[in-house]
Parts: C-alpha cells; structure tokens; sequence
C-alpha cells in the first residue's frame, strides 16, 4: 500500500524533481540508452515501480526484451555496446556511490565514450532516475502492470 503521495504532500518540490527530469531528458544523451540507464539505476535501487515503468517504457521505444533481461549482468554478455557499456558502469558507480569508488580509469572510460558535456549530461540523467527511486522506494509507490497481448484491460 502506497505510504505517501509525495506530489500531494510537498508539490512544489515534486515539480522542481519534474524539472530536473524534463531537463535530463533533453540532453544530448540518446532515449535508448537513457532507457537502460534509468532501469539499471532502478534495479540497483530495488525500485519496483520505476522497474516496471522503464521496462515498459524501453520495450515500447523497441528495445530487445532479452537485453532488458540481461541488464543486470550485462558485464558477461556482448549484447551492449561499448558506449552502453561506459554508460551502465558510470551509473552503477554513481548510483553506489556508499559502497564503489569512482576511480581514475572508470572516470576515464566514461568520458572516452561521452566527452566534455555528454558526461556531465549522462550523470544528470543518473541523478534524477536516483532521486525518483529515492521517492518512491520508501513510499511504497504502487506498481500497475499493463494487460498483456490479448487480453482486457
């Protein structure tokens, strides 16, 4: 049962989380992989909700169900790109950051795959998914699943 709605209870700041999310999302940092980001941040999170949503959100926008799958050992498959790669190892990093350290040779394979302003891009898209995660973890945000092929609503 879902504790709290944060957006009823605090709306200004729920719109400023909605800024940085809207802002975040028009970056130069591609939808496909800001799909995988956003799901790999969630799952490191426990974040059911934002789980369901960005693996809808990703099937929808054509990405592969079985990379999806695959997502959270993405290290002992070939299916990612480098730069996806860079990508999903910067986000583990950023989004551990109790329990990793961002070392100079991390720091380095990130920003040879998003140089200059694309790495600054990429971790606000990793701050924002971290901060919804964030909210809607210990409020117990409710997961609604879609209907599947075939069947009603």
């Amino acid at each position: 049962m879902e504790r709290m709605k944060v957006e009823q209870a605090a709306p200004e700041v729920y719109k400023a989380l909605f800024a940085l999310q809207q802002a975040a999302e028009k970056t130069g940092i591609e939808p496909e992989l800001m799909h995988l980001v956003k799901l790999r941040a969630s799952q490191i999170n426990s974040c059911a909700f934002c789980m369901a949503m960005h693996t809808s959100d990703a099937i929808r926008h054509g990405e592969h169900p079985d990379r999806l799958a695959l997502l959270s050992g993405w290290r002992e498959t070939d299916l990612f790109s480098l730069r996806e790669q860079a990508a999903l190892a910067w986000t583990e990093a950023v989004t551990a950051l109790n329990s990793s350290h961002i070392d100079d040779q991390l720091y380095a394979d990130a920003s040879a795959q998003f140089p200059g302003r694309a790495l600054a891009d990429l971790t606000l898209v990793i701050i924002a998914i971290n901060a919804w995660n964030r909210i809607a973890v210990p409020f117990h945000k409710q997961v609604t699943l879609s209907p599947r092929m075939g069947e009603a609503a």
